[in-house]
């Protein structure tokens, strides 16, 4: 006894269909292993993942540090001057929400009034409260000079040397006051910060440097 023929159509219908399965899970497996060899390289940092963002962290608690008292000059036996704006450096870190441009906003501002503004970007800690100026011993005066551009900021005193700044925009910040508000005067002596302490009895914090930017000690 002999298997009957099998249709011809049915023979060929069934041959595409393996044929197409065939091509779907090959597109499949090719798609998993690309995606899996791009997502080693990332890993890997081998290359930038196209949705990265700042990782930020919660900074430490700083926020209770008491400002430095301003330094004693023997030129200015009255009081220290302020800096002219454009002998203050200072770097501009988004230490807030990353998906608004708060960094480049400031340094435009801060441009604008003749600061030396040396670099913006984004600060590897999350700053909850206002923002805050990181400085060192030898940048008080700057550091003070920033600070009158702003209603609401605070002064953080780092292990850092040189007299550059660093200005922390923080989830509570605020925008620089309009320049007729500054309460600032080339010729009348700064004045020290309420609850003020001398530098050299202050325990600094540790330095942090912005992503990806190098120390700028100048």
């Amino acid at each position: 006894m002999t298997s009957p023929a099998q249709d011809p159509a049915r023979v060929a219908r069934r041959r595409r269909k393996h044929e197409r399965q065939a091509v779907v899970f090959g597109l499949i497996i090719a798609f998993l292993v690309v995606l899996g060899l791009g997502a080693l390289a990332i890993y890997t940092d081998t290359i930038d993942s196209p949705i990265a963002e700042p990782i930020f962290t919660p900074s430490a608690d700083v926020t209770n540090m008491a400002p430095a008292c301003l330094p004693e000059d023997e030129d200015s036996p009255d009081g220290v001057l302020p800096m002219r704006y454009d002998k203050v450096g200072v770097r501009v870190f988004n230490a807030a929400d990353p998906r608004f441009a708060l960094a480049g906003a400031a340094e435009e501002v801060l441009s604008d009034r003749g600061f030396d503004v040396r670099d913006t970007g984004d600060f590897p800690d999350l700053v909850e409260g206002p923002s805050e100026i990181r400085y060192g011993a030898e940048g008080i005066v700057q550091a003070y000079t920033l600070a009158a551009q702003f209603a609401d900021v605070e002064l953080v005193m780092d292990d850092r040397g040189g007299k550059v700044v660093d200005l922390l925009i923080g989830v509570g910040w605020s925008e620089p006051l309009p320049a007729e508000e500054i309460p600032l005067a080339a010729d009348e002596p700064l004045e020290n910060m309420p609850g003020c302490v001398p530098a050299s009895e202050l325990d600094p914090v540790e330095r942090e440097y912005g992503r990806g930017r190098a120390p700028d000690e100048a």
